[in-house]
């Protein structure tokens, strides 16, 4: 029996389920503009899903293309955040 189709399965639903409140917990303290902090650490794991092998390539293009996505996630949490439909920090300014 091969479990390697499922470990990963498991292993991308348990990053895109870390990086869900990683996006709202960065915007709530740093707001949008650290959008950078999700796409540079992407950028690497991208870079690094290219040069090491089977599964840990694998396992670093998910988190790469999970955190592209959490970087665009940042801007539409924000404008949920001027709309009322997201927490809003009291202690920024809008």
């Amino acid at each position: 029996m091969n479990w390697s189709g499922f470990l990963l399965g498991a292993v991308a639903f348990l990053i895109i389920g870390l990086c869900h409140p990683l996006v709202a917990k960065l915007e709530y303290y740093r707001g949008k503009k650290s959008w950078w902090m999700l796409f540079v650490p992407g950028l690497l794991f991208l870079v690094l899903s290219f040069f090491t092998g089977d599964v840990i390539s694998i396992i670093s293009g998910i988190v790469a293309f999970a955190l592209f996505w959490s970087t665009l996630e940042i801007f539409m949490q924000h404008k949920r955040v001027l709309k009322g439909q997201a927490k809003r920090n009291p202690h920024r300014k809008y």
